[in-house]
């Protein structure tokens, strides 16, 4: 039987993309490849663009051609597909926040799809029983030290008020409008309603069990997460290397690292580390690139670096396009990756992949993923 199956792009849709939302959009683009069964409906909360409006291109990464997004006659946006089998549903919304648990659900009310997917984050309130979610770590119940609990909502402070009573309202008091509170909330209420859950690691679904009860189990599957082998390979030209470290500020050598700058990446501790091994060996000559957008726990990295005086040693180049990764990965001395929780380890599986020496923490995910490639501490 031919289904209608939706999935929530709103994460892939992103011009910044990490972890989750690389993890979404790659997902798609080769679902788009494989199945010419089953009718897909795109739920975005605004008009996609790039790899997601043409799904017919082997290159992955489709840079987006600026033109305004067609729509067909039901008003969809119209999506190139091999098999002419997906269109978006461009769902919009009044405020920056809660779109899932508002327009999503609103849209299940009206029109439910007969699977829904959610790849990266919570579950709308009302939703298809046969939903499947991805959920990628549970990191927020092991420490809740590494995680932004800062109040979300408008810059208006009356109207942030509002939405956390709401919020509380809506939850019955168990959660407050903050991100902390949602990962614990979302989860939870994923794990009731779902009606599959997908892990993307062994030791993500033993957490999962271990803390939400055995009984979560009966409805996880593990999948492992993927990296894109064609763009992800050693690089040995060496012109267009130097063009792509040129264009970030970066110069060799260089130890480099990958991840969000934030207190769950131990990023503070990595540039202490790089501060003390450089004070211990003055032969050391390479800098440290850490490469990602700035979170929670990044005051701490700017604090740390100039505790240290490491402003010419420590390159933050930012976000960085994809297509320029391997560039940089090819041309580091070694890669690190000192993360405190992970819920697979995607940058040290691409780091490898281009023919890098690894060294990471030692915690559980990392050794099932990586077996004996990394040098663990």
């Amino acid at each position: 039987m031919n289904m209608i199956i939706g999935i929530d792009v709103s994460r892939a849709n992103r011009d910044h993309k990490s972890g989750t939302e690389w993890y979404s959009y790659y997902l798609i683009r080769n679902i788009a490849k494989i199945d010419k069964e089953n009718q897909y409906i795109l739920y975005s909360d605004s008009p996609l663009k790039g790899g997601l409006v043409d799904l017919t291109k082997e290159d992955d990464l489709v840079e987006d051609s600026g033109e305004k997004p067609e729509y067909d006659l039901g008003g969809y946006q119209i999506i190139k597909s091999p098999y002419n089998n997906f269109k978006a549903d461009i769902l919009k919304w009044p405020i920056s926040h809660f779109w899932t648990l508002g327009r999503l659900t609103l849209e299940m009310i009206i029109k439910r799809p007969n699977v829904l997917f959610i790849p990266a984050h919570g579950l709308p309130l009302i939703m298809q029983k046969n939903t499947i979610n991805t959920i990628h770590d549970v990191a927020f119940m092991l420490d809740d030290y590494v995680f932004e609990k800062g109040q979300i909502g408008s810059r208006f402070k009356i109207a942030r008020r509002l939405i956390d009573v709401i919020v509380r309202i809506v939850t019955l008091g168990k959660c407050g409008a903050n991100p902390y509170d949602y990962l614990i909330w979302s989860t939870n209420f994923a794990l009731k309603k779902a009606r599959k859950i997908i892990a993307i690691s062994e030791f993500t679904k033993n957490e999962i069990k271990r803390i939400y009860g055995e009984k979560s189990g009966d409805k996880m599957t593990v999948i492992y997460d993927g990296y894109n082998s064609n763009l992800y390979r050693k690089i040995d030209d060496l012109k267009k290397t130097e063009e792509v470290l040129n264009k970030y500020g970066i110069s060799r050598p260089f130890i480099l690292s990958v991840g969000r700058l934030e207190r769950k990446k131990n990023s503070p501790f990595l540039v202490e580390s790089f501060a003390n091994a450089k004070h211990l060996n003055k032969n050391i000559k390479e800098k440290l690139v850490m490469i990602g957008d700035a979170s929670f726990g990044y005051d701490e990295v700017k604090y740390v670096i100039e505790e240290f005086a490491l402003e010419d040693d420590v390159i933050m180049p930012g976000w960085v396009e994809e297509e320029d990764m391997s560039y940089i990965f090819s041309a580091a001395t070694a890669f690190i990756f000192p993360s405190l929780h992970e819920g697979f380890g995607i940058p040290a599986v691409q780091a490898i992949a281009c023919g890098l020496p690894v060294i990471c923490s030692d915690i559980p995910v990392l050794k099932e993923v990586l077996g004996n490639t990394a040098l663990f501490f």
